[in-house]
């Protein structure tokens, strides 16, 4: 089990009237979450990213976040906005507001979404299949119903998320162009990032002695 966080995280603040859904919404970017207790929609878009959505519909209280990797390797402290990249923490962070708000871990239900392989590269290092084995297993140990799942795949996904209702809707991005190049991007720069944090943990390591 993952040991609780003190840090409140990185909570999503892009408001928005959606009008697709006719209501209104907020936008989760990666790294971010959010609890409501109201009709506010949660969206976002995922490529090897996963975003889990949990309700508790009898404390009328709901929650999403957005990872981009399961857990983190190094064990070197990091601020809470690079914290909430991690699924570990991620996942920590949103079940702990959504349990302050009155949810109980019993009655919680999860939709999860992602885990794609949106670049023909990414296969080789399996972002997208850790991400969703991850989530599982998450909640699986922590004794959450998984009510949906659409995870894995080629596609990038739009998904938007009804707290009251507890319904999703996702929406793969197969002809969306602008969007499906913006979220290549963004996992470009994520493997970038990943080349980078690798060569600068085996400097230190081998800077301070510690094996690779």
């Amino acid at each position: 089990m993952s040991a609780p966080f003190a840090a409140p995280g990185q909570m999503a603040s892009h408001h928005y009237f959606d009008r697709d859904i006719g209501c209104q919404a907020v936008k989760l970017l990666p790294s971010e979450y959010y609890v409501t207790q109201d009709h506010t929609a949660l969206t976002t878009v995922l490529g090897s990213c996963v975003a889990a959505c949990l309700q508790d519909a009898e404390a009328g209280v709901a929650g999403m976040n957005h990872f981009m990797l399961p857990a983190d390797a190094d064990d070197a402290p990091r601020r809470h906005a690079e914290a909430m990249r991690y699924g570990e923490y991620a996942m920590d962070v949103l079940l702990r507001e959504l349990m302050r708000l009155g949810a109980r871990r019993e009655r919680l239900r999860a939709k999860v979404f992602g885990g794609g392989a949106v670049l023909s590269n990414m296969t080789t290092l399996n972002i997208g299949d850790r991400n969703a084995d991850f989530v599982l297993r998450y909640l699986r140990e922590q004794g959450i119903a998984v009510a949906a799942q659409d995870l894995r795949g080629p596609h990038a996904r739009r998904v938007c998320f009804m707290p009251a209702t507890g319904k999703a809707v996702v929406r793969k991005l197969r002809t969306q162009a602008g969007v499906v190049q913006m979220i290549q991007r963004e996992e470009q720069a994520l493997m970038r990032q990943l080349a980078g944090d690798a060569a600068a943990t085996a400097t230190a390591r081998a800077t301070t002695g510690r094996p690779a």
